[in-house]
């Protein structure tokens, strides 16, 4: 079997599992993994500006705000239909995430990290500033009527499930052929080494604006996806702290791998969720697991299966 089977076989075989699993698994893992395939979309748009282009953002939960809050506050305040809401959401998201682009991109490294994390902060502050149209912390309810399109009730569990899937599986397979797209493979080796790529006659700025935009998209699609699907926004997805899980999930399950964070994502949801069944200082348990598996597949985990057995894993 070439590589490209191989590849195309691995990926399109996890897309099959998970669409098998909706059949099979019980209501409470069903509704965990609908959640996780949304999350796990939010973590493949930051690996694809962090573990392929090299750029460490600690601002993205500002385009998976972007993308809820697009969608959500036509439907609450507007009384707009869900779809084209929907895409609001990602106009939303390529608007906020063209816009940091411009302004984040003409600085590098720590002072990058820090322009995002600000411009982050900025929105998060903006939608408390904003509370009687965004309820702040405490946000609001899109109600079940709201959440129909087409006569298909996405409240329903079948519907969001499938819905959730979808999502997960465009975002996988575009990020596949991102990567293995010369526009992908120029971002690789933009990571590597920019300064040489800049030399061979590249306009890297153009290419690292293209991959944040792409990046933000993807991250405003989760965003509006898990508001609609799961009914609720709140500036909480706004904050620091969705800012860092996308950096963890793709960090254990594997920068710079298209199914790294799906697996990363899956790892810490039940690392949390088993930890917090035998004891109230789960995080700490969590935090334990997380030092160990950093210190022994610090590449993450399907990092590690690249490094051992399979050298060409995308």
């Amino acid at each position: 079997m070439s590589d490209t089977a191989r590849v195309l076989s691995l990926h399109l075989g996890l897309i099959g599992v998970l669409f098998a699993l909706h059949f099979v698994l019980p209501a409470y893992h069903h509704g965990n993994l609908a959640r996780i395939m949304v999350l796990a979309s939010y973590a493949i748009g930051y690996n694809i500006l962090f573990g392929y282009t090299g750029l460490l953002s600690l601002g993205h939960a500002l385009f998976f705000a972007a993308g809820m809050y697009g969608m959500a506050l036509p439907i609450q305040h507007l009384d707009m239909n869900a779809l084209p809401a929907l895409a609001l959401g990602l106009v939303a998201g390529f608007a906020v995430s063209a816009g940091l682009a411009l302004l984040a991109l003409r600085t590098t490294g720590v002072a990058f990290m820090i322009v995002t994390l600000m411009f982050a902060q900025a929105g998060f502050l903006t939608i408390l500033y904003f509370g009687d149209y965004t309820r702040g912390d405490e946000g609001f309810v899109i109600q079940q009527a709201q959440r129909i399109v087409a006569g298909i009730d996405f409240s329903n569990e079948t519907a969001r499930y499938l819905a959730a899937w979808a999502l997960f599986s465009i975002s996988l397979l575009v990020c596949l052929w991102v990567v293995r797209h010369p526009f992908g493979k120029t971002l690789i080796a933009i990571r590597e080494n920019e300064e040489r790529v800049r030399m061979l006659g590249y306009n890297t700025h153009r290419l690292k604006l293209g991959a944040m935009i792409l990046s933000g998209v993807i991250s405003a699609a989760a965003g509006a996806a898990y508001g609609f699907l799961f009914g609720y926004a709140g500036a909480t997805f706004a904050s620091v702290q969705y800012s860092i899980l996308p950096l963890l999930w793709v960090l254990l399950g594997g920068a710079g791998t298209v199914v790294g964070p799906f697996v990363g994502a899956v790892f810490m949801f039940y690392l949390i969720d088993l930890s917090s069944g035998l004891t109230t200082a789960h995080m700490l348990l969590a935090g334990i697991a997380l030092v160990l598996l950093t210190l022994f597949a610090p590449q993450g985990l399907t990092g590690e299966v690249r490094r051992r057995y399979w050298k060409t894993l995308p």
